[in-house]
């Protein structure tokens, strides 16, 4: 019996699909497979369920779970005390990041090169996705920090949060646009973008969450006309007419390069917030945890702005 077996049954476990595992532990599927039906000839008996659309545990494999996750806990455990006598930390950190999180301020592939240049043994794996699925990634297990955008004022559940960045939503359009007569106006009601064409992040973003509960609060749903993942490209289709990109707040020497026109959205107003997450019992892993550390350090808690200079 090898230790890598039980680390492929616990993650065929979690996964409930062999495919998924193989994608997650990075080897080829025939192989994990093999290493497992290996194990349950060691034991004797079979240790999970193929027959359904998901791999589930027999009576016997649910039986030694924990005895899998206590075996490979004392064998962290037993590397984590020898690395306290050496100071060396090492190991597996997943990080998840919201692409529009990425700016000159919040240089992220600063700071992990770098920890990596301090911990040279930690491997950092970094991957771009919606912040729900992020969330999800965190309850999981697969993820051991994220930084998303938040939908909502109150924090997910078992996630604990600190916001870097907190800045006001934005109507953005063309200088000819309808909205902006009669001149002057230095706002614009969230009921007036009602039938609209509005340019906004994908669902899934933080962004988009805010923009979606605050339409339905005011009892419309918004027409959104145009989605992409980056905020500059939002704004470049606004500035040629397609509709009205809700972004950010950009400062107005930015937005006038850009071709824009913006108009603070109030009634209600709403803001963009961007937050660095972990699980809220924290990281499990000692690599992990010295990652988070370092993160938190880098990126201190924002506090509300009425403008957001370094996001363009």
């Amino acid at each position: 019996m090898e230790l890598r077996q039980l680390q492929y049954f616990l993650t065929v476990v979690e996964e409930a699909n062999f495919t998924r595992a193989a994608a997650r532990l990075h080897l080829a599927q025939p192989g994990v497979s093999a290493q497992i039906r290996q194990l349950e000839r060691e034991l004797g008996q079979p240790l999970l369920d193929r027959s359904g659309r998901t791999v589930t545990t027999t009576a016997v494999g649910e039986a030694v779970l924990p005895f899998a996750r206590a075996a490979l806990a004392a064998i962290a455990g037993l590397r984590q005390t020898a690395d306290d006598f050496t100071g060396l930390v090492r190991g597996q950190v997943t990080i998840g990041l919201v692409s529009s999180a990425a700016t000159d301020e919040f240089d992220v592939a600063a700071v992990l090169a770098d920890f990596h240049d301090d911990h040279p043994q930690v491997e950092i794996s970094l991957t771009e996705d919606t912040s729900e699925r992020m969330l999800t990634a965190l309850h999981r297990g697969e993820l051991d920090l994220a930084v998303i955008g938040l939908a909502h004022d109150d924090p997910p559940q078992g996630v604990s949060l600190q916001v870097i960045v907190d800045t006001p939503l934005v109507a953005a359009m063309a200088p000819d646009d309808p909205l902006l007569t009669p001149a002057g106006c230095t706002s614009i009601p969230l009921a007036a973008l009602a039938g609209r064409p509005l340019i906004s992040l994908p669902r899934g973003t933080g962004l988009r969450g805010v923009l979606d509960h605050a339409c339905t609060q005011a009892g419309f749903q918004p027409r959104i006309a145009f989605e992409a993942a980056a905020p500059h490209l939002l704004a470049r289709l606004a500035a040629r007419g397609l509709g009205v990109a809700i972004l950010p707040d950009i400062p107005s020497e930015a937005a006038a390069k850009l071709g824009l026109c913006t108009l603070p959205i109030t009634a209600p107003s709403l803001r963009g917030r961007v937050a660095l997450a972990w699980p809220t019992d924290g990281p499990t892993a000692p690599a992990a945890n010295a990652l988070l550390t370092r993160m938190r350090k880098a990126f201190p808690t924002a506090q509300p702005s009425e403008a957001q200079e370094s996001a363009w």
